[in-house]
């Protein structure tokens, strides 16, 4: 996914370059990484992957003998875990295959084995299946539209005809409750596996038309002594609602620092003003404000021309004189679009160029169901190649 980004009017060009270079004075922003990373995301979806302790270790060492060097494993999807959780219910399908397999430590083990860290991705963030769990336990918890409707259609699926769990509702991340529950979900797996940081992306979000449940609307008359406005685009309104969000992330940053120093929190958000402006995600600022360590810039541009472009434009350019490390998001393969390997050493080599390191979606587009008519064995050696070159 292409990311165009434009600073604010609310925060001009020279407030950020001032803020910038004294947050960089005083050593506020992290170093860059010490070198790039190249990784890749695994899901269970789909793929059987997490199913099979032999498959993971096959995965790991063929990973490894390519030269990735860091695993984003998917670890909370679709309202469950792939690990048992004192906060959401385990996987069907794990819990079905074998529920003591424990498929993101046996990864993280197998991976550390090999000098490789661990970056587990909590895809669905805020997201919750329509018909999950928590949410018929605390429809509180759920956040509003101004008629009191809840239900997103994403990924394809149709608010008339799809059934509950293929709709999506979102969880208050200003509720304590949302929040205990949120980092707990963290805390548990960082704890356990002994992983090297975590990922969010963007599903920990705020949709913009939400906000009209009973709690926030207390919540912002406490603060503000007024009713929340009608127009969910109000600017007074949205920021109000983006500074809840950016609360739930300081207090998740507080909480990794207090207990799991040394993990990296990670973040892979889509374009900056359509995050900003419709998820409320105000990630310019958390780069600013160190509540990330790592940029994952998706740019899923098909062609190399447009993936070049998207490379130059300021905000990767800015995340870069900041102090952060950036990293680029590239579609390997995924369902019936493969990117055949002329394009990827392409894409790599530019990203590269830049001192950025690369992160492939996903797993099975590598040299798995999805390498297309290169096969498996071309593409590991031509994966193989690409990296000792790229990355010496």
């Amino acid at each position: 996914m292409p990311l165009r980004v434009r600073l604010k009017g609310s925060l001009p060009a020279l407030l950020t370059t001032l803020l910038t270079a004294g947050l960089q004075g005083i050593g506020a922003l992290p170093a860059l990484a010490a070198s790039p990373r190249v990784g890749v995301w695994l899901t269970n979806s789909p793929s059987p992957l997490y199913y099979d302790r032999r498959r993971l270790e096959k995965a790991v060492d063929e990973l490894a003998a390519t030269g990735i060097n860091t695993l984003y494993p998917n670890v909370w999807s679709r309202g469950a875990t792939f690990h048992r959780s004192r906060f959401a219910p385990i996987e069907p399908a794990l819990l079905k295959a074998d529920a003591s397999l424990d498929p993101i430590c046996h990864l993280t083990s197998a991976a550390h084995r090999r000098g490789m860290k661990v970056i587990p991705w909590f895809e669905y963030g805020l997201m919750e299946p329509a018909d999950a769990e928590v949410v018929r336990r605390h429809p509180e918890w759920l956040l509003r539209r101004s008629d009191g409707s809840t239900l997103y259609a994403m990924h394809g699926a149709n608010l008339k005809t799809s059934p509950l769990k293929d709709l999506r509702v979102w969880l208050n991340p200003a509720h304590p409750g949302v929040r205990a529950r949120f980092i707990g979900l963290i805390g548990e797996i960082v704890q356990r596996c002994n992983v090297d940081g975590i990922q969010l992306d963007d599903h920990f979000a705020w949709p913009v038309e939400l906000g009209y449940d009973t709690y926030t609307s207390a919540l912002f008359r406490k603060d503000t002594g007024r009713e929340p406005p009608s127009d969910y685009n109000n600017r007074e309104w949205m920021t109000w609602r983006r500074q809840q969000l950016t609360g739930l992330l300081r207090e998740l940053r507080r909480e990794m620092k207090r207990s799991h120093s040394g993990s990296v929190v990670s973040l892979s958000p889509g374009p900056f003003r359509f995050s900003y402006n419709h998820w409320l995600q105000d990630w310019e600022i958390w780069a600013l404000g160190n509540l990330v360590d790592e940029l994952v810039v998706q740019n899923y541009a098909y062609s190399v021309n447009g993936f070049a472009k998207d490379l130059d434009q300021s905000a990767l350019v800015k995340a870069r004189r900041w102090g952060m490390p950036v990293q680029i998001g590239i579609l390997a393969g995924f369902g019936k679009r493969t990117t055949p390997m002329p394009a990827l050493n392409q894409k790599v080599k530019l990203a590269a160029g830049k001192g950025m390191g690369v992160i492939y979606f996903y797993w099975e587009g590598l040299w798995g169901v999805h390498a297309g008519p290169e096969g498996a064995a071309a593409r590991k050696a031509g994966f193989r190649k690409l990296h000792s070159s790229a990355f010496p």
